[in-house]
């Protein structure tokens, strides 16, 4: 049989002694070798993308801004500081993120 054949495209008598040949190789045994298996961790955490985080609390951040300047509660001429206080923010969040799952990563043991 030619290794690009298929033995289904075979002719019945030859497809029957491709078949029976593989019945009498002998069962395969199992790996004598113990295998080891890392623990799961299922803590119900998934990873925090940071990039929707910062981007996520700008938006609010700045949606704030927008709101207390309209309904006249802020003037802008008087508190310039509340403009770029949403960036800022998002930027301390996003570190913070950051910082907290690489300390986790480095906590979670690897599966090989």
């Amino acid at each position: 049989m030619n290794w690009s054949e298929h033995p289904e495209d075979l002719p019945e008598e030859e497809y029957r002694a491709t078949t029976d040949e593989y019945e009498s190789y002998p069962p395969r045994e199992e790996p004598t070798t113990p295998t080891t298996t890392m623990p799961t961790v299922t803590s119900g955490r998934h990873p925090v993308n940071v990039g929707h985080l910062v981007m996520g609390v700008a938006f609010l951040g700045l949606t704030l801004v927008w709101a207390l300047v309209v309904s006249d509660a802020v003037s802008l001429a008087d508190h310039q500081w509340l403009l770029p206080a949403p960036w800022i923010i998002a930027g301390a969040a996003g570190l913070a993120a950051s910082a907290g799952s690489r300390a986790r990563r480095a906590t979670t043991p690897r599966r090989p």
